[in-house]
């Protein structure tokens, strides 16, 4: 650790914060050493984004204290916490897209009246946080112009712009590349190097033995341990999170590929606006194998699940399921096919929010003569099918009546893969199938993944994550810019996979 000073760059002390009913933040106690990168872990629901948001002026805290490097400051809003020196790099960028850097980096922070005199120093200033901090991106670059990783380093810079000293990041690798993960650690570690502090909020472990010089683990709103990160193991991080032992690694035999279920032919595939998103792909997926698609998200992985599933009609190309051409079937006779589809987007494709948790266990299948007949639904027999789905996932709360916007994300996207899995699909459609989601119900969606390809069925997987993609597939195809750039086995290299992902090799 490279601490500068013996007073603690943040104190935390007895932060509780209450939504209604929810206990958000419990009597939390947190101290981070000046000059060091400090993890915080949790669940989903642990209170981790609640509590930086504390520290960050977006909630006020109910009861508790906050000091800045020794001092009590009270930090009402965003403004009163960048003059505390603290400054934040969100999960998803707010920048302008069609402002360029400079632009992006000066809004709210012009200097006054005299814009063009603001702009020579602001450049001047940009200049010498980009040198100084290895941050180098073109000032007068478009941002939508830019890729992810580059945006990013916009994000910090506007911190550095505006004096930050402590800088909070939530889950900032989502998006990037392992190279482009690489690059920000680098940055980082520059950061801290110079003094800074760096507050990382993260579900990746890896990530957090990889970059952290101390870590905390948040359970249920509730501070649990605080460790070195060179005296704990992975394997401690996730039992601290989850409260009890997790297995990390996905435990599948060989894979038993039978005949070929999905059969895709040059398949061209536009998006609203006529731009083409998935240009001349073929590859095919066994019956008894996952498939798994490697690939930054926007590179047209997304538009090729949505031609697959009925979703968006294909510009051109064949789609053969068990050797019949389905091309532009809508969903409902894709479902009779054989096809199960577990969206990447569980809230706008997966679930109807304000519905009871038994009406999305049946969506989709709820003209199924089991549920009812005609218009009516069978109350009992959609209850009892629901009851049945969260016995078998365990789902929390175990409650059918329950909306389903008050389960959380794990238990949500447990309730979309127990009904797609429980039709006892030929084929399974998968798009980030853990995405928001805790480690505990990641353990527990890989494992019934597994099982259905060792019931004989073909898996389509397609993931953000490499780690899940290299886990769960049996062949990897990599996607770049709407092509299949190249086909691995799963053991190959983390970075030879990343540069593909890149465009880089193939």
């Amino acid at each position: 650790m490279n601490a500068t000073s013996q007073v603690p760059a943040i104190e935390l002390i007895g932060i509780d914060k209450k939504f209604g009913a929810v206990h958000a933040n419990k009597n939390i106690n947190l101290t981070v050493a000046k000059g060091a990168i400090h993890g915080i872990i949790g669940e989903n629901g642990a209170g981790k984004s609640t509590l930086m948001s504390i520290l960050y002026g977006f909630y006020q805290a109910d009861s508790g204290a906050i000091h800045v490097n020794g001092r009590p400051v009270a930090i009402h809003d965003s403004q009163s916490a960048i003059a505390a020196g603290i400054g934040m790099v969100h999960q998803h960028f707010m920048l302008v897209e069609n402002f360029t850097v400079l632009e992006n980096v000066m809004l709210g922070a012009e200097g006054g009246a005299l814009l063009g005199k603001g702009t020579e120093t602001a450049r001047a200033a940009l200049k010498k946080l980009e040198e100084d901090y290895e941050l180098e991106v073109d000032p007068d670059a478009v941002i939508e112009e830019l890729p992810v990783g580059l945006q990013q380093r916009v994000e910090i810079l506007k911190a550095m712009y505006r004096g930050a000293e402590i800088l909070i990041l939530d889950e900032p690798t989502g998006v990037l590349t392992p190279s482009e993960a690489d690059h920000l650690f680098k940055i980082l570690g520059v950061l801290r190097d110079q003094g800074k502090t760096v507050v990382l909020i993260t579900h990746k472990l890896r990530e957090i033995m990889a970059i952290t010089d101390t870590v905390s683990v948040m359970r249920r709103g509730e501070m649990v341990a605080t460790r070195k990160t060179s005296e704990t193991t992975v394997e401690e991080l996730a039992e601290l999170m989850v409260g009890r032992r997790v297995l990390l690694h996905v435990e599948k035999g060989a894979a038993k590929p039978g005949e070929v279920f999905l059969s895709v032919r040059n398949l061209t595939v536009k998006d609203s606006r006529g731009v083409t998103m998935v240009d001349d792909v073929s590859f095919d997926v066994r019956a008894g194998e996952i498939v798994g698609i490697a690939g930054v998200a926007g590179n047209g992985q997304s538009e090729l699940l949505e031609a697959i599933t009925g979703i968006r009609k294909p510009a051109s190309g064949e789609i053969l399921i068990n050797g019949e051409p389905v091309a532009g079937f809508d969903p409902a006779r894709l479902r009779s096919l054989g096809l199960a589809h577990i969206p990447e987007d569980r809230h706008h494709m997966g679930l109807v929010l304000p519905f009871e948790e038994s009406l999305n266990a049946i969506l989709g299948y709820h003209h199924d003569e089991r549920y009812g007949k005609g218009l009516f639904l069978d109350p009992d027999a959609v209850r009892r099918a629901a009851l049945d789905e969260i016995e078998k996932y365990d789902i929390r709360p175990p409650n059918p009546r329950l909306k389903t916007a008050n389960f959380s994300g794990g238990n949500q996207q447990k309730i979309v893969v127990a009904r797609e899995i429980e039709r006892d699909p030929k084929l399974l459609i998968v798009g980030q199938p853990t995405r928001g989601v805790d480690i505990g119900a990641i353990e527990f969606i890989h494992r019934r993944i597994v099982e259905t390809r060792d019931a004989g069925k073909a898996v389509l997987l397609v993931s953000v994550e490499l780690d899940e993609i290299r886990s769960l597939s049996d062949r990897v195809l990599v996607m770049f810019a709407g092509k299949i750039v190249g086909e691995k086995t799963p053991d190959t290299g983390e970075q030879t996979l990343g540069l593909m992902m890149a465009g880089i090799a193939a």
